[in-house]
């Protein structure tokens, strides 16, 4: 993945040293288990030990002529050990050290995603207590709905992220599984002994039976939970994205001090993080497809996976932090306009009640299909008026308590001081701490 969206802790996961290092971590504990059986003398481990190393430069050049990442690898480190590396390596193959290794290195970078989405919950739930009363609109096709607060979107948005989190915790879970178990995963040249020690020493689980390699659903379980949690967060940027309107201004991105919103008109302040953070997502889908696509291999294996796992696997762990990083940023320095939310919430006259009139002229006794229609055709004659008077000739304005107050059948069914009761506000958020205490706000 390219700087611009790269944080040095996960970089540092996916260079070439830790994962060289992750490879030698591997062949030294299959050693250690090995001379534990007998296989290796106990002065030629300590040798082992003591000398083996690797120099990443000479690696690759070795491997310009073997053509072979884990042969440069084992060579070089053979060049530091002497004589006794011929117990290097001794009964594996390449993708016993390479998916093993791998599996460390997808726990590490799972670990830092965990931390971020931790983060994440900290800061939308400090927003969603901090607006839990915060009166706005709630809409549906785009269109105002009924009422409902701020605090109830940043929840909403608190519990996905609970989610996302317990998703990538049993990422984790499924990933950390590594194998050391030969050419076609039968033990044939190497004790089972040594995959369980080895495993165990890594922070792993041995896999129950593999082939030459690790089954890749594992792995295309942990790129589908990034992309999941990515897409959460496209979702709740688009959310902030829509609000930021000019003809809605409920919430905006912080706008830094010399910050600069474009190059032509210099009264622009736009979503840039936000439109960032969706673009990036469309990364992490494309990639979980091509973790579902590396799962089809010919018979114990081929090497079709291998080169799209070198691009996926880094850049989705890469971009989730990056990600999960900047929309923790962004929520923590969100502006909300509580202001322009009630002035958008009064902008439909009241005709956000609608509901609570239909179900109240049931309640009477009404039926629902009649009921509805009273309530329509009040609720239209509000709304044709609430349009007609943008032309500024029209004469006095009708709101939807009035627009009921003039319908007969409606007023002769509910009473003139019924109606006027409705219309509280504090209907609309009488639940609000119940489903905060559910989400565990």
């Amino acid at each position: 993945m390219i700087t611009r969206y790269s944080l040095p802790k996960m970089s540092g996961v996916w260079s070439e040293e830790n994962r060289f290092r992750k490879m030698l971590d591997v062949e030294l504990y299959a050693c250690e288990a090995l001379a534990k059986l007998g296989k290796i003398p106990k002065a030629s481990l300590l040798q082992i030990q003591r000398k083996a190393r690797f120099d990443v430069e000479r690696i690759k050049e070795i491997e310009r002529e073997t053509n072979h990442d884990v042969i440069a690898f084992i060579k070089n480190i053979s060049e530091h050990v002497g004589p006794d590396a011929k117990f290097i390596h001794m009964g594996l193959t390449s993708s016993d050290v390479l998916d093993t290794a791998l599996a460390a290195q997808m726990q590490e970078a799972c670990d830092i995603l965990i931390d971020d989405t931790k983060k994440l919950l900290r800061m939308l739930r400090q927003k969603a207590r901090r607006h839990k009363r915060t009166l706005m609109i709630g809409r549906t096709h785009s269109v105002h709905a009924e009422p409902l607060t701020f605090g109830l979107k940043m929840a909403l948005y608190f519990d996905e992220t609970n989610r996302n989190l317990d998703r990538l915790k049993k990422a984790r879970e499924i990933v950390s599984v590594g194998k050391i178990s030969g050419a076609v995963g039968t033990y044939a040249n190497i004790d089972p002994f040594v995959e369980e020690y080895t495993c165990k020493k890594m922070g792993l689980k041995a896999a129950k039976i593999s082939t030459q390699i690790v089954q890749r659903d594992r792995h295309a379980e942990f790129l589908t939970a990034i992309a999941i949690t990515g897409t959460s967060l496209e979702k709740f940027a688009t959310e902030f994205r829509n609000l930021q309107h000019t003809e809605i201004g409920e919430v905006e991105e912080y706008f830094a001090p010399g910050q600069k919103g474009s190059s032509a008109m210099p009264h622009k302040k736009n979503p840039i993080l936000c439109e960032r953070i969706a673009g990036l997502a469309r990364i992490l889908r494309a990639n979980a497809h091509a973790a579902m696509d590396d799962m089809v291999l010919w018979h114990e294996r081929d090497i079709s996976h291998s080169s799209a796992e070198r691009v996926i696997l880094p850049d989705s762990t890469i971009l989730l932090d990056y990600m999960l990083d900047k929309f923790s940023g962004i929520v923590a320095k969100l502006v909300v306009n509580e202001d322009r939310m009630i002035e958008n919430l009064n902008r439909s006259k009241g005709l956000v009640f609608s509901g609570k009139i239909l179900l109240e002229l049931v309640n009477k006794g009404i039926s629902r299909n009649e009921a509805y229609d009273l309530v329509q055709r009040a609720a239209f004659i509000a709304k044709k008026d609430e349009i007609d008077f943008m032309d500024s000739a029209k004469k006095d304005e009708i709101d939807f308590m009035d627009s009921l107050l003039a319908d007969n059948d409606i007023r002769s069914i509910l009473g003139a001081k019924a109606i006027e009761e409705m219309f509280d506000i504090k209907y609309y958020i009488r639940s609000v701490d119940r489903i905060f205490r559910r989400v565990g706000i």
